[in-house]
């Protein structure tokens, strides 16, 4: 007998759970904003198939907030235009996400003043950028009840910022940069640069003339060649090193004149 009870037991835990998954996941999918769906939140722009997932982290001034075509908005991204809600920020965006921009989960963006984030740009998990720093230059005067200095943000387009990295008021980030993770990035930042550290400096940076250096320490990875079929690769994924070692022998004696 005790061993029926505890076979029911377990096939109601594994019934419960799976309604527990399902329930979630719809819940996930009704409160997901889009474009279509944007339920409370009225951006001023929102592009075509953009998606904030739910739950949402903290949205306000979003009639100052632009979103591009095809971002990525992660789970509990916070997201926010002027210094508190309900005030008149003027006639132009306070924030403007390009198209094709991700934003990694428990990412903040917070724009008091001024925040461009270009096109095609990927952020890991909890990226944190501000416009607005506190100030402390009264010493007689809580730090928090300061007025805070603002200055603009501008992150170029096609750029990847690592998890926990922080960009700081007033950086001014150039195309196709790598932030590493848990930098610290403050002022100008170069086209095609690589920053790491706190505070952040380059550490590798490609020019025309020189090409990335120092040097890379690995090859570029090959992309996969045009007309390749999921089904194909799905098939390479089951071969074993040996019959993989063979094919990619049989390739090369192909391709040699």
């Amino acid at each position: 007998m005790p061993k029926s009870r505890n076979t029911f037991s377990s096939r109601r835990r594994r019934l419960v759970q799976r309604a527990v998954h399902a329930g979630w996941a719809w819940v996930q999918r009704t409160g997901a904003v889009t474009a279509e769906r944007p339920g409370r939140l009225r951006f001023g722009a929102m592009g075509t198939g953009t998606r904030l997932a739910f739950p949402q982290g903290t949205v306000f001034g979003e009639p100052w907030i632009h979103l591009g075509d095809h971002c990525v908005i992660a789970e509990q991204v916070t997201l926010t235009a002027g210094l508190m809600p309900d005030l008149d920020l003027g006639p132009e965006p306070i924030l403007r996400i390009g198209n094709g921009v991700v934003l990694g989960r428990g990412s903040h963006v917070i724009a008091d003043t001024t925040v461009t984030i270009g096109s095609d740009c990927y952020f890991g998990p909890y990226v944190y950028v501000t416009s607005t720093n506190h100030s402390y230059d009264d010493p007689q005067e809580p730090i928090g009840k300061q007025w805070p200095r603002m200055e603009p943000v501008e992150i170029g387009p096609g750029c990847w910022i690592g998890t926990g990295a922080v960009i700081l008021p007033g950086t001014r980030i150039g195309r196709n940069v790598v932030v590493a993770a848990g930098a610290v990035v403050r002022g100008a930042v170069p086209d095609h640069a690589v920053v790491a550290g706190a505070p952040a400096r380059v550490v590798r940076r490609w020019t025309p003339a020189d090409g990335w250096q120092p040097p890379l320490r690995t090859p570029a990875p090959t992309p996969i060649p045009d007309g390749v079929t999921p089904e194909q690769l799905l098939a390479l994924s089951e071969l074993d090193p040996e019959s993989l070692k063979s094919l990619s022998l049989t390739e090369d004696i192909r391709a040699q004149p």
